[in-house]
């Protein structure tokens, strides 16, 4: 199709990134930016190593920029944006030569050694971790530091413009703070030319012509004046958030819906600088398998390495595509139904009108151009239940049942196939052995056990998966089970030792006929199923 019924398309299209790109389109309805380009923009604090809400963060911001370079001519830009002028407020616990950073509490972080001893800074150590993360991921992007914006003068002129509006911008944050906290409160924290240190003390004076802020040292009292522009301040990080905004010209960011408040503060604080604040949306924070917000300090989340060792980067990228505005649980029950909708949107692509192409996941994952499905047509739970009931301590245990259920198959010829067969080895050996129940038959379970194997041992072992599914629904029919799903829950806690599985007969076609029957033997017989 051409650009323009695309683009067409594209409009009306339903999907959220589209919707989010619409209001960057109407932005710039009449005239481009004066910059020349749309600047989307994701932060980072570097105190901590990238993490996935950094990933989530990135990867729907780079949605959006795709759906609107669908719908505009108009050049745009991604900056990933390091605080790395933060002072220090912790030492962080999970870094080495923890004791030697005590020292450095309160200096910018693009000062203070760095513990793991492969950079000039703990700043520059993080910053280069987020660059590598990024990078791995393949997302396209400019990195840019608060410090060299900071020293380098880029940030000069909007510091001065805060400057001039000392007072407004003063009056937009002072309602939001505590008695205490409001009698000393300032914009502007100095950088003590004495210690290093990124201060947070009143400020006593200012003089916007001399570009100066005044402020008494707390250790030796002296009087100090110091430039607000060089690098000799940083702003309180709701100001410096707005200020960031209005001077590189930001024109969509989104954020956690922690940061509802801030967004609003820091939009008006833009506004009064003299910008319209950038677009963007609150979206909803992940949950623990309690339903507890997941927390750093608590650890009780899922990490990016941690998802990726079960699960492709193609079924994380889905995951934070689905429902960002609605709270989600995220812990590793979550990654094998993850990966199968994965599959199962990937398989729907090739077919599907153009329409509906650009409203299916994968196109926002693989900007529009996703890989061709492979034919096996193997779910991820599929080969999750094979490795549990064949006890895979290998891929090629798995590829033994693989091969025989669909012979073009190999690891050289299906690669994302092969990769799959990787992760359910792992994840069956990490979750699922240790979580594994069997149980005995009961009597009605019993009779409908023998009944099936009676049918497995008179059907072909090319039998399809089909057949094999109508003939276990059958014999459930013709046995007293108050409804089906009790049938089969008996099925996959006496053979499989879980509570859920697969469908049934697809179950059979993948691990055989024989290899079934012999599966149903050993439960009748009470032998160890987990042997």
């Amino acid at each position: 199709m051409s650009a323009d019924p695309m683009r067409t398309l594209a409009t009306n299209a339903r999907a959220w990134p589209f919707e989010e790109a619409r209001k960057l389109v109407e932005r710039y309805k009449d005239a481009p930016p004066e910059k020349g380009y749309v600047l989307f923009e994701t932060g980072y604090g570097p105190s901590g190593l990238p993490h996935i809400g950094t990933f989530g963060e990135v990867a729907r911001t780079t949605m959006v920029r795709r759906a609107f370079q669908m719908m505009s001519d108009i050049p745009t830009k991604l900056v990933a944006f390091s605080d790395d002028m933060d002072g220090l407020r912790k030492v962080p616990t999970n870094i080495p030569n923890q004791e030697a950073m005590a020292p450095y509490l309160n200096m910018p972080l693009t000062r203070v050694p760095d513990p793991f001893g492969t950079h000039e800074s703990f700043g520059h150590h993080n910053n280069a971790r987020l660059r590598g993360f990024l990078d791995s991921f393949g997302f396209q992007y400019e990195f840019y530091s608060a410090t060299e914006c900071y020293t380098s003068g880029r940030f000069d002129e909007a510091l001065l413009q805060v400057l001039r509006n000392y007072d407004a911008v003063t009056n937009v944050v002072l309602p939001t703070l505590g008695p205490e906290r409001r009698a000393t409160y300032s914009p502007f924290l100095p950088v003590c030319p004495r210690t290093g240190h990124v201060l947070q003390v009143p400020i006593v004076d200012k003089d916007v012509e001399a570009g100066t802020v005044s402020y008494d040292d707390p250790q030796t009292g002296e009087r100090m004046s110091v430039p607000v522009t060089g690098g000799n301040c940083k702003l309180q990080w709701k100001c410096d958030w707005a200020m960031r905004w209005y001077a590189l010209g930001v024109d969509y960011e989104m954020a956690g819906k922690d940061l509802i408040d801030s967004v609003k503060l820091s939009s008006q604080i833009t506004k009064i600088l003299g910008r319209p604040a950038p677009e963007g949306f609150n979206y909803e924070l992940f949950l623990d398998a309690d339903g507890q917000k997941i927390s750093k300090s608590k650890g009780n989340g899922l990490s990016v390495e941690e998802w990726l060792t079960y699960g492709p980067p193609d079924s994380l990228a889905l995951y934070m595509y689905q429902q960002p505005r609605r709270a989600k649980r995220l812990y590793f029950d979550v990654i094998p139904k993850t990966v199968d909708d994965y599959l199962t949107f990937l398989s729907k692509f090739p077919d599907e009108d153009t329409d509906k192409r650009i409203e299916n996941p994968v196109w926002h994952i693989h900007n529009g151009q996703p890989p061709a499905p492979e034919s096996s047509g193997l779910s991820f739970s599929l080969l999750l239940n094979l490795a549990s009931v064949c006890h895979a301590e290998e891929k090629s245990v798995v590829w033994g049942y693989v091969s025989r259920y669909a012979p073009d198959a190999s690891p050289e010829a299906n690669p994302l196939l092969d990769t799959l067969v990787g992760y359910a080895v792992r994840y069956y050996q990490d979750f699922v052995r240790p979580a594994k129940q069997y149980r005995a038959p009961t009597e009605v379970e019993r009779a409908a056990l023998e009944d099936l194997k009676a049918v497995l041992d008179g059907m072909s072992a090319d039998a399809s998966a089909e057949d094999l599914q109508a003939e276990v629904y059958e014999v459930g029919k013709r046995h007293a089970f108050e409804n089906l799903r009790d049938w089969f829950k008996a099925l996959y806690e006496t053979l499989l030792g879980q509570s859920q599985g697969p469908r049934f007969g697809s179950f059979i076609a993948l691990y055989g006929v024989a290899e079934t029957v012999a599966l149903l033997d050993k439960a009748l017989k009470g032998e160890d199923m987990a042997a």
